[in-house]
């Protein structure tokens, strides 16, 4: 420390200054020690939970809502194999850059890198795993993920492989043995995993460049995916192959190409990789590319520290340890998709291959008919800003289909699943002040949308509901369009279109005609003599095979009424009565009967289904028939039954994000029931504080005083100093910040919430 010469000032004076400025030094020195021991969320963060059972998640790396996810792909086929890899598994094929996250439908594994020590013989045709030449052993026990980085050592080879990502940038590290041979494959033909190239091509532009790209079908019909590469070291040598036959050149095109490239293993034991890909071009995807040197280490802490502010925005207290890695792992998934779409110029390619720029950032991976219920519901508290873009990209999709998003991946409608719930997303956003879109074009989309013909919608406007012998999964069908249609009921009065509100509110009331009274369930019914599909099971379930459910059955599907439970309840003949037949719901035998029984009906509590997401509004429902801590008590057993921190925690398909939105909502004691309300259901939490930061620097809290494993009821609640003595919150008062607080005991208290009020 260097001192004003010009300071004059008795000795001992000086000696207090010098004190001071010493302690001052000392204290924020030891400031900042404690702010290094802050608790580091990613750390809570175990991305293998999922990859065993039927969860379908990959433990590679992303960045939040990132456009690459660089990870393992273990070469299989079948349906615990959609992401690429399962922990059953223990060969590694390569390294693909772009990977779905707990689908039930596999696609992408696109660009596929594998470090080899010797020569391989890439002429050979490859129909399984065991064919890949390439292919390598490993051991879990050398496999570390967290998030924004991934490592495992490759017994074949001796290669150990480290991953990690920016939004648009994935970065590959290989460190090779002492003196060892150095070569890298890029597999283009790779397609083990559902999908079909149609047209490849690697060019090596110079020493240390490649690009190429790989136009594929497979879900989604026309995907293309063009990519620039740079290494850390030059080519020295490489052999490409044209449909499984060698060429000569600097270029290669054809259905299925490949490469083998050679380095200098005289400089060097590790070889770094850059990579970006783009819809559109090369030319974008250099653009898209991060620039500078070539330094591993540091990216690496970036995107951990990316993922660490992300996680922030959510603090949970619990002396569990378990908890919070269930927790925040559950929060990580939520954040996995959607997946940036548009390159860093605006632009991005759809299926119908016009190019289009757009000043909002475009997303693809939209899993609607899963994300509606919770996961897109939770990005409107912590990430507002990405909902705005995620509407902005459907309405850009609705030009070419002149329809909504069903289930977008990679610029593709897909047309997977039931419903048009875009509708609800859209009619979410609105209804919580999210701004950004225009809501005329909105309603108008969504509009037009439920008036065309298309998917069982022309025997749902001329009959009031879907027959069964018009169309399978009638049902479910019916049910999901009547939700559909009460939302744009809700975008047209408040838009006050009042013709329009009376129409699709009429429409809304649909699930009445396929409600049977004499047995309590939603049933097929015929449309020209008005009767019951013949016999009747409950537990029946035919996977999409002469069904009238979509992948479960009648005791999972009957409850769908988000828009009016008082009335399905009134339809049961009262609270009673529907509270009997609820709770006979999860105490029923789990026994599922069919010849082609879905493998979606996982995670059973009776006939609940939690691994699938038609159930995950139903334990809520005793909250609208008058018996909250019947809701308290079951969101309890599933949060204790269907999630672990082990790789098969969760109790089937994670679905981009829902299934873990589900916990995360739960675990603090909210249920976005009915999305579209922008209102939330109170359950039991699990923590004893759960702290969200808010857009504007406010912060909720969500506070359970004495809670514990046997503490799971209500007693009494407060928010903001006030008693709180009801069973929903709305999204405007959350968004106030505040405090509610929670005192929890072991015995129900039946007078806590069962007054009838509205939404606070």
């Amino acid at each position: 420390m260097i001192l004003n010469n010009r300071f004059q000032a008795p000795g001992n004076l000086l000696v207090c200054f010098l004190v001071l400025i010493f302690a001052s030094c000392e204290q924020r020195e030891k400031e900042k020690n404690n702010s290094d021991k802050t608790e580091k969320l990613t750390a809570h963060v175990d991305p293998f939970i999922g990859t065993g059972g039927h969860g379908h998640t990959f433990p590679g790396v992303a960045q939040p809502f990132g456009m690459l996810q660089p990870s393992p792909d273990n070469g299989r086929s079948g349906w615990d194999w959609c992401s690429g890899y399962h922990i059953s598994s223990d060969t590694i094929a390569g390294f693909s850059q772009l990977h779905l996250s707990g689908t039930g439908i596999g696609d992408l594994a696109d660009l596929l890198f594998m470090p080899v020590t010797q020569e391989i013989d890439l002429g050979q045709k490859v129909t399984s795993q065991k064919d890949i030449p390439y292919a390598s052993e490993f051991q879990h026990d050398s496999e570390i993920a967290i998030p924004g980085f991934y490592s495992v050592f490759l017994d074949k080879p001796q290669v150990k492989v480290e991953l990690t990502t920016l939004d648009r940038t994935a970065y590959h590290k290989y460190e090779f043995e002492e003196n060892g041979e150095q070569s890298l494959i890029l597999d283009l033909g790779f397609a083990i995993n559902w999908d079909k190239p149609t047209e490849t091509a690697i060019n090596i532009e110079n020493k240390t460049t490649i690009s190429g790209y790989r136009h594929s079908t497979g879900w989604a019909n026309n995907q293309k995916v063009f990519f620039v590469a740079e290494f850390s070291k030059p080519i020295t040598d490489h052999r490409f192959f044209q449909d499984y036959q060698v060429v000569e050149g600097d270029k290669v095109s054809g259905e299925k190409t490949s490469v083998q490239f050679y380095f200098d293993k005289d400089s060097g034991r590790e070889i770094e990789m850059k990579i970006a890909v783009s819809s559109v071009s090369v030319e974008n995807a250099k653009q898209n590319l991060a620039q500078g040197d070539f330094d591993f280490e540091n990216i690496k802490e970036e995107a951990i520290q990316n993922w660490e502010k992300e996680l922030s925005g959510i603090k949970v207290k619990t002396p569990q340890d378990s908890l919070k890695t269930i927790f925040y792992t559950a929060l990580y998934h939520t954040k996995l998709s959607p997946v940036v779409f548009s390159d860093s110029n605006g632009e991005f390619r759809k299926e119908n291959d016009s190019i289009v720029k757009t000043n909002y950032t475009a997303y693809s991976t939209l899993s609607l008919w899963d994300t509606f219920r919770a996961q897109q519901p939770l990005l409107t508290i912590t990430n507002p800003d990405k909902v705005t873009d995620i509407i902005n990209s459907m309405l850009e999709y609705y030009k070419v289909e002149k329809s909504l998003p069903v289930w977008t991946l990679y610029g593709n409608e897909t047309n997977t699943m039931t419903g048009y719930h875009s509708i609800p997303v859209i009619a979410e956003a609105y209804f919580k002040g999210i701004e950004g879109f225009d809501p005329e074009k909105a309603f108008k989309a969504m509009k037009t949308t439920m008036m065309q013909d298309a998917r069982g919608l022309k025997a749902y406007k001329e009959h009031g509901f879907i027959p069964y012998d018009a169309s399978d999964e009638s049902v479910t069908m019916t049910l999901e369009y009547a939700y559909n249609d009460w939302c744009v009921a809700q975008m047209a009065k408040a838009l006050g279109k009042e013709e329009d509100y009376e129409y699709f509110s009429n429409r809304a009331k649909a699930y009445e005609k396929v409600f049977d009274k004499e047995t309590g369930f939603m049933r097929g019914r015929k449309s020209a003599e008005n009767s019951w599909n013949e016999p009747f099971d409950p537990k029946h379930s035919n996977h999409r095979v002469n069904t009238d459910y979509t992948e479960g059955n009648a005791w999972q599907h009957s409850w769908f009424v988000l828009h009016e439970p008082e009335n399905l309840i009134e339809l049961h003949g009262g609270e009673t009565a529907f509270n009997e037949k609820l709770e006979q719901l999860f105490t029923e035998s789990s026994e599922i009967t069919g010849d082609h029984i879905s493998a979606d009906i996982t995670g059973l509590i009776g006939q609940y289904a939690h691994g699938n997401e038609p159930s995950h509004h139903i334990a809520y429902l005793f909250n609208k028939a008058g018996q909250p801590w019947r809701t308290q008590y079951w969101v309890r057993e599933i949060l204790k039954t269907q999630y672990s921190t082990r790789p098969d925690g969760l109790s089937g398909n994670e679905d981009a994000g829902q299934m873990s939105a589900w916990y995360v909502f739960s675990s603090m004691g909210l249920y976005p029931f009915n999305p579209a309300s922008a209102t939330y259901e109170i359950c039991s939490p699990i923590f004893e504080e759960s702290e969200i930061r808010l857009k504007g620097g406010k912060t909720f809290r969500i506070k359970a005083e004495n809670v514990s494993d046997g503490n799971i009821y209500i007693q009494s609640a407060s928010l903001n100093g006030e008693e709180f003595n009801q069973t929903n919150i709305s999204h405007e008062k959350i968004l106030e910040g505040g405090d509610l607080v929670f005192k929890m005991g072991a015995e129900p208290n039946k007078e806590w919430g069962t007054k009838k009020s509205s939404s606070n």
